[in-house]
């Protein structure tokens, strides 16, 4: 090596290793690396003093020679060996992949964008709601990028350290006990903005092209012969273990709803299966692992009709007591056998006007009255399960460090937009528990992972343990609506400056077992703004993260 810096840096992560291997057992690593980082990061700001300008920021446009360009990629190995990690890190502007972000996000054409590696720890711990860890999550600030520009690589900083609880992965869940049955429209299921193909090869497979166990039994309306097969195949190839039907026409929604349990029932696998569960085409099981656990706790062998209420009071005063469909409901096979036996009877004209509470007749409401008129069973309630009647920015949800069974009414329309699959991506570098975990740093950021990225430049001074009130019920907001599901929920920060977000947008999942998030946030954004209107920053940003798995 020609730099002498990158020499020390390397000498010193090498004798890191040799003590490790030659020291006491009980020598704590974790404090061991993140002291030879804090050692290396001084080199490294101190040797971009040295080569860069300081008035002109990171990402100046600057001429690099070759010889500087070989000390930065030896400064990169230096660093991956302080690491004890595989995959080294790298700090280069990929101007290509920011054109792409630019155009994809609309972005201005100069933007804010930070990149940063977060180094995953693995530990005998419980999951937090709320973790705190040592370092700033600014190690460096935002700088600007012109995405016309060509821009020199930097330097990253040492990582982040999240310390994470050994949750399971997805790629170990065993779902054999599940058969899922859902009824959509062949045209929901191809549209880009309403497919569920994504996300139910996150919860149906085991994130590498094989089933993790669970059936999907689907119920296609208004699909040809030749829909029906394009469907199988496409869930096929993904992994998915999938039969593709087609619904009947005749039938109004609500009873296709309905028939999804007597075509369950009389599913030549079911003899297999525990649970035959009923969902939506945007229900999404974010921690199947937890959720499996669960139902371990209930009798599968006797009658059992499971689910969660509306976590909106007007919902359950409309509808009434009952699963609500969105947020999954589980039966056991003797309480599907029992409706699929009654179904004639709990499908009748009486019953569809029964079903009717005023805004059409209800699949849940057919269902329950099916159960309940003909048998003495009432609803189990598992409250993690989430229906998610909402309407709004859902921020306050998913940034409240919450471990949710299921998410649901995430494509729009008068519901909120989010993008479970995404989000969850993240679970294969750490497992199922940090997907929505906060970390909070000393510099007032609280990354919840897999959704946001959100500083508070006027510190955080309210209580965590509650929900932001970002939301709201609809159609008929009171005020308090939520309040038994959630508890009453702490003041929006919505225009005050006191709280500025970047957005989760995708995350990638990288050939080196790495996951890459994109946080985005828009300029002119309206909840980001000043009391008196004034945006707290005018430039649009990226946030890109990088979780680095822990290879100890």
């Amino acid at each position: 090596m020609r730099n002498p810096i990158a020499r020390a840096i390397f000498l010193a992560a090498l004798m890191l290793c040799l003590g490790a291997l030659f020291l006491q057992t009980d020598l704590d690593v974790r404090e061991a690396i993140k002291k030879t980082a804090a050692s290396a990061k001084e080199v490294i700001v101190a040797q971009s003093q040295r080569i860069g300008n300081p008035e002109a920021g990171w990402g100046t446009r600057v001429d690099i020679s070759l010889q500087q360009d070989e000390e930065r990629r030896e400064l990169a190995m230096a660093q991956a060996t302080i690491l004890n990690s595989s995959i080294p890190m790298t700090c280069d502007y990929d101007m290509e992949k920011l054109r792409r972000w630019r155009q994809q996000y609309n972005l201005q054409e100069t933007f804010e964008y930070m990149k940063r590696y977060i180094q995953v720890f693995r530990e005998n711990i419980p999951r937090k709601s709320i973790t705190n860890v040592d370092e700033n999550f600014l190690a460096q600030d935002f700088k600007l990028v012109n995405i016309n520009e060509q821009y020199p690589a930097e330097m990253c900083p040492p990582p982040l350290i999240a310390p994470v609880s050994k949750s399971r992965f997805p790629s170990t869940v065993n779902a054999s006990d599940f058969m899922f049955g859902v009824s959509t429209t062949y045209k929901r299921f191809t549209d880009p903005r309403t497919s569920p193909v994504n996300e139910w090869s996150y919860w149906l497979t085991d994130g590498y092209g094989h089933s993790n166990g669970g059936k999907l039994v689907l119920l296609l309306l208004d699909a040809s012969d030749e829909d029906l097969e394009n469907a199988y195949n496409k869930l096929a190839n993904l992994g998915i273990d999938v039969d593709v039907y087609r619904s009947d026409p005749n039938q109004i929604m609500a009873v296709r709803y309905l028939a999804l349990v007597p075509k369950l029932y009389n599913h030549p696998e079911r003899s297999r299966k525990k649970w035959l569960v009923i969902c939506d085409d945007d229900t999404f099981f974010p921690s199947f692992h937890a959720l499996s656990d669960r139902l371990r706790q209930y009798d599968y062998t006797h009658p059992m009709y499971i689910g969660t209420l509306s976590e909106d009071v007007n919902n359950i005063q409309r509808h009434g007591s009952q699963a609500f469909g969105g947020a999954g409901v589980f039966l056991s096979v003797p309480m599907a056998a029992l409706v699929t036996e009654k179904f004639e009877s709990c499908k009748t004209d009486d019953k569809i006007l029964e079903a009717n509470s005023g805004w059409g007749p209800q699949g849940d409401i057919l269902l329950r009255k099916c159960i309940y008129e003909n048998s003495e069973i009432k609803l189990t309630l598992l409250p993690d399960l989430w229906q998610l009647d909402l309407m709004g920015d859902p921020s306050g949800f998913y940034e409240s460090g919450i471990q949710p069974l299921s998410l649901h009414h995430y494509r729009g329309g008068i519901w909120h937009v989010a993008h479970p699959w995404h989000y969850t991506k993240v679970a294969y570098v750490c497992g199922e528990d940090c997907t929505f975990q906060r970390f909070r740093t000393p510099d007032n950021f609280i990354i919840a992972n897999g959704f946001s990225v959100a500083q508070y430049p006027q510190g955080i001074d309210f209580d965590l343990g509650q929900f932001e009130g970002t939301f709201h019920a609809a159609p008929e907001d009171k005020g308090w609506n939520l309040d038994f599901a959630m508890g009453p929920q702490r003041p929006s920060l919505h225009r005050t400056g006191r709280k500025i977000s970047w957005d989760l947008q995708e995350a990638t999942r990288n050939d080196d077992g790495s996951v890459s998030q994109v946080y985005v946030r828009k300029g002119d954004d309206w909840r980001w703004v000043r009391p008196d209107g004034s945006p707290m920053r005018e430039k649009d940003g990226i946030v890109e993260l990088v979780w680095l798995p822990d290879e100890r």
